[in-house]
Order: C-alpha cells, then structure tokens, then sequence
C-alpha cells in the first residue's frame, strides 16, 4: 500500500529492510497498534547535570523518577557539540554535515525527509513545540516547521525565556508563564485532542532551557539559595525545565496513554563551559566526551515493562530509524542514514553497537537567530497589520547548494567511535591544514586523558581508514549527491 508523500514512502509488512538499518521483522503496524511518540530534547543540558547521575545539589525529581521506571541511557550522545546540527539529526537520522547543518543556526535542507514528514504520511497527527532553530517560524519559509512536516507548531527560532513570544503556525502569539511550562502546556493541548480522537500522534518538545542568559522562575531558584547567583540561576532553570517535564509525563497517565507513549528526553549538547556539569573531558562545542556525551531517557511501558540501564553507545542519529522502524514506515530512496534502529536495544538483545559512528565539528560560521528580537520584530508587524520587507530570515535559499566541498580535505575535529575506541582527528586550517590524532581508550579512560596512538598503530590504521571513508560520504552528501536520483 502507498501513502507516499512526495512519493517516498510507504509501509511495509513484515521483514521489510530499512536503508541501512539491516532487515527486521515485525508485524505490520495499524494505527490501532502504532505508539504515540514524544520526542523531549534540553538546550545545553550536559551529562551531569541530573540528580540520577550524582549531581551533588541539583534538583531533578521527575527525570530521577523516569529513571527509576524506563530505560535509562548511560552512553548517549548527541550527533554534534552544538544545538541546531544536532536537532537536524534527530529530524532526519543523517549526521548533520550531510545536509549542510555545519553549525549552530544553519538550517535543514527542504530536500531532506523529516521524521515528521515520514510518520505523518503513516497517520500520525504531527506537532513541533519549543525550540526550532532549524530555520525560519515565519509563513512562507522552506524551512519552518510546517514546511518539515509538522501539522501544528507553537514555535520558537531558538532558545527562549520566561514570557516568550511564539509563533502559532506563523501568527506571533505573547505567551505568560515560565518558559518550559509555556511549551508543555502547548504540547499537552496537543496530545489530549489527539489522545480523544485515539489518533497516533508525534509531539516534538523542544526546551528553550538551560540555555544561557539563565532566567529561572523564583520558585525553582529559591531551591538553591545556598549557591552563588549564577549556579542558582542554571540549576532553577533545570529544576523548573524537570518540573514542566513532570507535568507532560503525569498528564499521560492521567489520559491512561503513558503505556503505549514512547517518551524520550535527551539534550543537544554537552554541558557549559563555566558552570555545567558535562559528562567527560570539554564541553559544549568541542568533539571531546564532555560536549557530545548527554543525558538520555526513554520510558515505553507497553515495550520496555521494567527498568533498565544500558552502556550501549547510542546517538541522536538513531531516533529516527527507531521510530520508522516501530512505525514499519519506509522511506523510498532512503539517502545513507548514520543512525541505527534500537529496537533490538528496546528488546534487550543488543548488547552492542553494531557499526561504529563518526562525528565531525565543521569549522563554520554560525548565524545569528535571537528569538527575543525576531519574535518581537514579527509581533509588533502583524499588530500594525504590516509586512516585514526583510526576507533573509525566512532562508528562502535553504534548499541552494552553491558550494562544493573538496572529498581530500577535511577542516576541523573529527572523531570515530569504535565502542570502546575512540580516534580524533584535527585539521586545524590556522596551521594550514596540519593534521594530527588521538586515540584513547574509554572504558578505561572516559576523561579522554592518556593518548594511545602511538601504542595501536594497527588498530589506528583500520580507524583512520574508515572515517576517512566515512567524511568523503558525508562530504559527497554536503554536495548534492543524495538528492541527484531522487526528484528532491
């Protein structure tokens, strides 16, 4: 059956084979027996940053109690250091870099199949709120959320704080309240419409927090009145972040759907360079454990029954082959993913990862989106009934690709992750293009801090072979390839 959208996808039956996820064998999914899925993602938040994994004051009762119940991820990481590259992999499974995500700001390409697009041509209603940063809130942009694939968006062009202007499908809406509860209280409008009609759904929760300037509300920040202000400051913003988080999660079981609810929260990065808690050496927008390595949760009562905790290294990347493959959702022409589908993790029969993963920190600009003015700027507009003449913000190039890369270079921090190898390599173009590794060991070594080159040389040649396989894929990705025979 086709229920093609764009005329990529359709369903599949039974051991149906996914675009580089290997065959797997399910019964055909009907909208009766397909999960809602809500898909929660922190901005900054790092590893440590949680009470379930020994933070020494920070207060996050409602994750420690996900972690109890669900399955807890302890080797989880984000596809990229910083927030908008990472967001694109949790879109479309592919590392960021292949689609021209270089950096924080960039946007996705229209030509690329969002998990949004994806689920809503299996019957899934499809809602984005919160933080978007993969482009334009505005009407008429390729890039805003609606044009990804998402029927409803209370939406924000990056991160936000207590009080924010939203874009409602483009209508700027003046919101009051703190701000993750701004965004969970748009999303749970959402889910009892569609939890009523008994309708499959998607909700993407996207936070605003903690990403800095640090506004928490006074009630979460009088928890830690003992600290100094700025430590006050982050940790209310989780605190209140945990505490919206709480009110979602209760709210499905109010509703009697948390057993067939796939919820999964993780950040977009490693924790803050001053202050965070991250879960390794470094931190946000650096290559090292410290700004890949998030906290990860997932709780599906129907599937996974009892808690759990699992060491197995798992990406961003695989959201959306997990998904597809739950929802038995076939992508025609699939172009080659990075992820990899956990439904076997869910299960309890991977024991380990198996194909390693590469990450890749383009040295490219970022681009300014403050939400503050951009929302400001379209709300004033619209209450004077007047049209911006200022275009750029709506990326109506996304979809350009004007520049080709070189497949023998490879500027900036690269690393492959060979579970429990890990290979750095550095480009720097400020001492022409020099190059040079690392290697470390992290069962042993997680602080990435005892450099084993020069003692595996073989092992060292066999990892430098593939990722110097893989970055020429995803370089040929970032020029076009994929979408040559595919009509995008």
């Amino acid at each position: 059956m086709s229920i093609s959208r764009r005329g990529f996808l359709k369903l599949t039956g039974a051991g149906a084979c996914l675009s580089a996820l290997g065959c797997v064998t399910t019964p055909r999914p009907t909208a009766a027996t397909r999960p809602n899925i809500i898909l929660c993602m922190a901005d900054d938040q790092g590893w440590g940053e949680m009470g379930y994994n020994g933070h020494p004051s920070l207060q996050t009762p409602n994750f420690d109690a996900m972690a109890q119940s669900g399955l807890r991820f302890d080797r989880f990481y984000a596809a990229a250091p910083v927030c908008s590259p990472t967001r694109a992999s949790v879109m479309t499974g592919r590392h960021p870099n292949r689609m021209g995500c270089l950096r924080w700001g960039h946007s996705l390409r229209p030509q690329e199949t969002t998990i949004a697009e994806a689920l809503g041509s299996a019957g899934y209603a499809t809602g984005h709120f919160g933080k978007w940063h993969l482009g334009s809130v505005r009407k008429g942009s390729p890039v805003n959320p609606g044009a990804s694939g998402f029927d409803e968006w209370f939406s924000a062009p990056n991160y936000f704080d207590n009080d924010p202007i939203m874009s409602r499908e483009g209508l700027a809406v003046q919101t009051k309240g703190e701000s993750s509860m701004v965004t969970v209280n748009a999303a749970l409008d959402f889910v009892r419409r569609h939890a009523e009609a008994k309708r499959p759904f998607l909700a993407v929760v996207w936070f605003g927090s903690p990403h800095r300037p640090h506004q928490p509300a006074d009630e979460d920040r009088a928890l830690y009145a003992g600290e100094g202000k700025k430590q006050q400051n982050l940790h209310g913003e989780i605190t209140g972040m945990d505490r919206a988080f709480g009110k979602l999660r209760q709210e499905l079981r109010t509703l009697g759907i948390a057993g067939d609810t796939i919820l999964w929260y993780c950040s977009d990065n490693g924790g803050l360079p001053e202050g965070g808690a991250t879960g390794g050496r470094g931190h946000k927008g650096q290559v090292y454990e410290g700004g890949l390595r998030v906290p990860a949760l997932l709780e599906w009562p129907a599937r996974i029954p009892r808690p759990r905790v699992t060491n197995v290294p798992c990406n961003t990347s695989d959201i959306y082959p997990t998904l597809l493959d739950i929802a038995g959702v076939r992508v025609e022409g699939q172009p080659p993913l990075d992820g990899i589908s956990l439904v076997s993790l869910f299960g309890g029969r991977m024991r380990t990862r198996p194909r390693p993963m590469g990450f890749w920190d383009y040295p490219a600009k970022g681009m300014p989106a403050l939400s503050t003015a951009l929302m400001k700027e379209l709300y004033e507009a619209q209450q004077a009934c007047r049209e911006i003449e200022d275009t750029s913000a709506l990326r109506l190039d996304a979809g350009v690709i004007a520049k080709q890369y070189p497949e023998d270079s490879f500027p900036g921090h690269a690393a492959w992750l060979d579970w429990p190898w890990k290979l750095h390599r550095i480009e720097d173009e400020k001492t022409g293009g020099r190059v040079h590794f690392e290697l470390y060991h992290l069962e042993d070594d997680p602080g990435e801090e005892m450099d084993l080159l020069a003692d595996y040389p073989g092992r060292v040649k066999l990892m430098k072979a593939a990722l110097n396989s893989w970055q020429v894929s995803v370089v040929r990705s970032l020029n076009g390839e994929d979408y040559k025979h595919t009509g995008r």
